[in-house]
């Protein structure tokens, strides 16, 4: 074990060891919120722009947030989701595309509707009434839940609230920047129902996931002397071995 390739391995593995300790000392650091948001704090309502900008994930923490913003709806752009339950009563979505600056919009969930024909009437006013003017939204940011494959007898159902998905149909949208999660309105348009939208629960300062990667990352580091180790002693062992034979014969 003395011998210079195993030191030199040794050295090697000090480096692995240090490179995977640093890593979960890393990990640590992001396991705990050392300024977590004061209770009630989502409750604030806060311009769109302060939380989050166009294209970038919603952190973990601002998930609820309430905020407001202003802009115009895109016609022929509200899209009817299924699958939407409030207060346990299952519904649909109206959703529409909000201008909200210059080549930039967001997915605005505006109301329930307890029926399809309800949904379809409210798209229908919406339409009438998307002549360019301002509006002014508020509401909660919530991060995008994913596109899922539609049903084979239904190609154009959305049971997802996925900007991504809605942004496939949407119109004017070269060169366009999109918000990657989307906005449910506390307040309903005439024809629709507010979406039951309740503040979200207060989450804990640790992230245990993260404590968990800090864990394999030390376990690593301890695997990597334990490789040494082995392959060193089984080295010895067989040169051991050989010298052995070779005295008894």
């Amino acid at each position: 074990m003395l011998r210079g390739r195993w030191i030199g391995m040794l050295l090697l593995c000090l480096v692995v060891a240090g490179v995977f300790a640093w890593l979960g000392q890393w990990q640590l650091g992001r396991a705990i919120d050392t300024s977590p948001q004061a209770p009630g704090a989502t409750e604030q309502v806060r311009p769109l722009t302060d939380v989050v900008e166009p294209g970038e994930y919603l952190n973990e923490p601002l998930v609820g947030q309430r905020v407001k913003t202003k802009g115009h709806w895109i016609p022929e752009d509200f899209i009817v989701v299924s699958t939407r339950f409030n207060d346990g009563a299952q519904g649909y979505w109206v959703t529409g595309q909000l201008r909200v600056a210059e080549r930039t919009s967001i997915a605005v969930a505006i109301g329930w509707a307890p029926d399809r024909e309800s949904a379809d009437a409210a798209v229908a006013d919406l339409e009438a009434d998307a002549d360019g003017s301002e509006v002014s939204v508020t509401g909660r940011i919530i991060s995008d839940e994913g596109p899922v494959v539609p049903p084979r007898d239904e190609p154009d159902r959305l049971d997802r609230m996925s900007p991504a998905a809605l942004l496939s149909r949407w119109h004017d949208v070269d060169q366009l920047s999109v918000y990657r999660p989307y906005l449910a309105s506390i307040s309903a348009v005439d024809g629709l129902v507010d979406i039951s939208s309740p503040a979200p629960e207060e989450g804990s300062s640790v992230n245990w996931l993260n404590i968990f990667y800090a864990v394999e990352w030390a376990i690593f580091a301890g695997f990597a002397f334990y490789l040494w180790y082995r392959l060193a002693k089984d080295a010895w062992e067989r040169e051991v071995e050989e010298f052995e034979d070779a005295a008894s014969a």
